[in-house]
């Protein structure tokens, strides 16, 4: 029906700045440390938000989202462990179950960060060289906002408490790569969802800057 669609996009876009705002009221509350510790759940439903919204899903869908997934993995696996791409740094708890001690849900992040900045990008710019380069630039972005906040919300924190510039030529470069590989399969995710999931997380994360 014509309607069901729309029907899943406004529930979830709801669903996405209900658990922003929460969020941010419940972590300046003195039930922060219980805020905190869902935020497994926070990401998992925008994933899936994310994915039901998503036009003709298809194998092809999967290994789109799979690549950035992958790519997140094994880049955290070497920042974690031995000080590449990222500098030197480790996870805290907040973002729950490790593989040789990167969360898993810090993957998934990657794969939708690379889905909504690459619907933003293709927004203004059509060349997939363009757009790839303009969405890593996004997710760099976000990542220069969260890096503030992750180690008072025990996410991760780099070594001696300094993040190097190291961290942000990392991200920039392995989003570019996610980016190019991601947009090749050309997802049909909504557009709208991703705007309203972008500046959700500024808007979380901006909630913190000064905090």
């Amino acid at each position: 029906m014509s309607w069901q669609p729309k029907y899943k996009l406004w529930i979830g876009i709801f669903l996405i700045w209900l658990f922003t705002i929460s969020g941010i009221i419940g972590i300046n509350s003195d039930n922060s440390d219980w805020f905190l510790s869902l935020t497994y759940v926070n990401l998992l439903l925008t994933f899936i938000v994310l994915v039901i919204n998503i036009e003709e899903f298809s194998p092809k869908v999967l290994l789109a989202l799979f690549i950035p997934f992958f790519l997140g993995f094994v880049t955290e696996a070497l920042g974690v462990n031995y000080g590449l791409v990222y500098g030197n740094y480790a996870y805290g708890e907040n973002l729950g179950f490790k593989v040789v001690g990167v969360p898993l849900l810090i993957c998934i992040n990657w794969a939708v960060l690379t889905a909504i900045t690459a619907d933003i990008a293709k927004y203004f710019f059509k060349n997939i060289w363009v757009s790839a380069l303009v969405g890593s630039i996004l997710m760099t972005g976000l990542d220069l906002i969260i890096e503030v906040s992750a180690p008072k919300f025990d996410f991760w924190e780099f070594e001696n408490g300094i993040v190097p510039l190291q961290n942000y030529i990392g991200w920039l470069a392995t989003a570019f790569v996610a980016h190019l590989a991601y947009q090749h399969f050309k997802v049909k995710t909504n557009a709208n969802l991703s705007w309203h999931i972008y500046v959700s997380i500024v808007v979380f994360f901006g909630a913190f800057l000064f905090i």
